[in-house]
């Protein structure tokens, strides 16, 4: 059986059409990795916090692998790279209703680390 796509491109939609539809403002919490492009200056422990309302943000794609947008960060504008591995959270900031996500080890860097094989193999005693 083939491995199935991930649900969490899929909730973050969900999430985010649900705070339009309801006229809430959608905020969205990336971790920074190597892959993702957005403006430092707003990074605050490894991690960036962004308001996606539609007045705020332009040329939105919500793709399965990654969100990418055009903001303004201090008068300029500035395109945004947020891969989907990296979102942590997307919720309402009137509310805090929304979905949050744990960002896997693996994923923190955007691909998937290749597994070092012992250079020994590791046995233990068992006693009986």
């Amino acid at each position: 059986m083939a491995k199935s796509a991930s649900t969490k491109p899929y909730l973050v939609r969900a999430i985010y059409e649900w705070c339009v539809a309801e006229q809430l403002t959608p905020f969205l919490l990336v971790k920074i990795d190597q892959n993702t492009l957005a403006p430092r200056g707003f990074i605050k422990d490894g991690k960036i916090l962004l308001n996606l309302s539609p007045a705020s943000i332009k040329d939105l794609l919500m793709g399965n692998e990654a969100i990418t947008f055009t903001a303004r960060f201090n008068g300029a504008p500035q395109n945004l790279y947020l891969p989907i591995s990296g979102v942590e959270g997307i919720y309402a900031k009137e509310n805090g209703e929304g979905l949050f996500f744990e960002v896997k080890e693996d994923q923190e860097i955007g691909q998937k680390k290749e597994k070092k094989s012992p250079d020994r193999p590791k046995l233990t005693l068992v006693k009986s």
